[in-house]
């Protein structure tokens, strides 16, 4: 995920929990209270430092980072079916954790259609409780939207008991109606800080997005906030400020609001992930909860 330009919302409602009150000390134990209690959903990141995608993952990292974020989530998503990554549902149901897993979709047709056969391959043998085509390919501009299209309904042919639909930023579903028509569920990703929202005003502006994207599929279809989330360390983003306290806020109040209406949402990320630097400069490997080292970082 990166830059969002020139799509401000307008900044109404309820901005979340009063932390004016609160010293470090007992931010950090809201913070672990809220984060015993569990979550919905976590986005799983695999790779070790040193390793980027590409690289193949092995079971027992992936095993043993399954077991540091089992106490704290229902479900999981993933975000590949090839290079180990499919092992990840895998292990997540032996955890008793539910999946959402996406196949990743790029220009290359020969990976696309390993990841699709991948993705079909899982959800026919059960380890797949949500299936995602494709992560933000038209904000990459990957894919053409008759092509992705295609894919979409290749998965739905092929699956049919379960819910298909693509991630994309949650705006897309607006401006890509024929997309919002295919998917069974809209997964939208939600980034106030991408877009250079102040953190008091974080969790309001991503209420606004996930309207958004209710309204695009017309109150009808289930939407699921597959990633937001706030980076610990690194540059301003244009008045977007990185830091412990600005993450702590925002993990708890997105938390509490899932919570208390009951939205579903993938908190972005578990683990910080170095590679990531190289594309979205160095506010990128510091999104986790937990640090590279699988330390818990708060």
């Amino acid at each position: 995920m990166s830059e969002r330009a020139g799509k401000k919302l307008s900044l109404t409602g309820i901005s979340g929990k009063d932390f004016s009150n609160k010293n470090n000390d007992e931010l950090k134990d809201l913070f672990s209270k809220v984060l015993n209690d569990g979550m919905h959903g976590l986005c799983f990141s695999a790779y070790e430092e040193g390793q980027k995608p590409g690289d193949v993952l092995s079971e027992d990292q992936i095993r043993r980072r399954m077991k540091i974020i089992q106490p704290h989530t229902k479900w999981i998503r993933s975000f590949s079916c090839i290079e180990g990554n499919e092992l990840i549902p895998k292990i997540a149901k032996e955890f008793g954790i539910k999946t959402l897993v996406g196949a990743w979709l790029g220009k290359d047709a020969e990976l696309n259609k390993k990841e699709l056969e991948g993705l079909i391959q899982l959800a026919n043998e059960g380890f797949v409780d949500i299936a995602a085509v494709g992560n933000e390919v038209l904000y990459r501009k990957d894919m053409s939207e008759e092509a992705l299209l295609d894919a979409i309904y290749h998965v739905k042919e092929a699956i049919t008991d379960i819910p298909v639909g693509y991630v994309d930023a949650y705006y897309e579903f607006t401006e890509r109606p024929a997309i919002t028509e295919a998917c069974d569920v809209i997964l939208a990703n939600c980034y106030p800080f991408w877009e250079s929202c102040h953190a008091d005003y974080a969790l309001l502006y991503m209420k606004e997005m996930f309207f958004q994207a209710v309204l695009a599929g017309g109150g009808d279809k289930h939407v699921i906030i597959t990633e937001t989330g706030w980076p610990s360390e690194g540059e301003d983003y244009k008045g977007a400020l990185p830091s412990k306290e600005n993450a702590l806020k925002y993990f708890i109040n997105t938390q509490l609001w899932s919570k208390q209406e009951n939205i579903d949402i993938f908190y972005f990320t578990s683990f910080d992930e170095s590679w990531k630097v190289g594309t979205e400069g160095d506010v990128g490997a510091y999104w986790g909860i937990w640090d590279k080292d699988e330390n818990l970082k708060y």
